[in-house]
């Protein structure tokens, strides 16, 4: 992977940035999706956020190498830590969990002013992202969700102002899945969420092995309850 040939993952994060954005992506790693970005004509400059020294020394050289030093700038820092208000247009965060990057957005929610989009690829528990977006009134406006070398990825992408995508009726189980993921269905969706539920199964065999305590049955319930609703989707 480099900057002309990102993977299939960050490539589908890059496509997500609308033409002419003052871009931050934190957790730029080598800053290939910056230096991608701006290669395409997608931003008109960025800055790459990294907290580990090694990354962020990474980040430097490949901008160095490409001499976009102009354009693209390296900070260290923690989070959006590396931006200031109004700065940019565009985050992208991309290859954490979904807590982290909640919490990244949630510790940094002083410095969202002024941006229009933010493009978030968890790797894990894309609805933490989705339940922080609508507490904090970001709106879901689309959603892809892909496989790519044995993994399947989510990503989110979120606005300001839009149509709400979520439904009264099934808004517990939209935030789980995706409003627009189960639109699709696709086949990375239906793989993921039958892996899901087979795993869910197994913890289910092992508390009707269980003692049944209060505690074990409200989760037990929980559980079927959660299997019920996601088997009603993929099948």
């Amino acid at each position: 992977m480099n900057e002309d040939n990102l993977s299939k993952r960050l490539t589908l994060v890059a496509e997500q940035i609308p033409s002419g954005s003052r871009l931050a992506d934190i957790g730029s790693d080598h800053a290939y999706l910056p230096c991608f970005a701006l290669r395409r004509g997608l931003v008109s400059s960025a800055i790459a956020g990294e907290v580990n020294e090694g990354p962020f020394q990474s980040a430097v050289e490949q901008v160095k190498k490409l001499n976009y030093e102009d354009k693209i700038y390296v900070k260290k820092g923690n989070g959006l830590e590396v931006i200031s208000a109004g700065e940019v247009d565009v985050i992208t965060i991309a290859g954490m969990g979904g807590p982290l990057i909640a919490s990244i957005l949630n510790n940094g929610k002083d410095k969202l002013e002024g941006v229009k989009r933010l493009v978030l690829q968890p790797n894990v528990a894309a609805n933490q992202i989705r339940v922080w977006l609508e507490a904090n009134d970001w709106l879901l406006i689309n959603e892809l969700i892909l496989e790519e070398d044995g993994i399947i990825y989510e990503i989110l992408v979120a606005e300001r102002t839009g149509p709400n995508p979520y439904h009264e009726q099934d808004y517990q189980t939209e935030l789980l899945l995706g409003p627009f993921l189960m639109k699709e269905k696709n086949d990375a969706f239906k793989k993921k969420w039958t892996n899901e539920v087979g795993e869910w199964k197994k913890i289910l065999s092992q508390f009707e092995k269980a003692k049944q305590t209060e505690e074990v049955l409200i989760k037990k319930q929980d559980l079927i309850e959660r299997i019920t609703r996601v088997e009603e989707v993929i099948q």
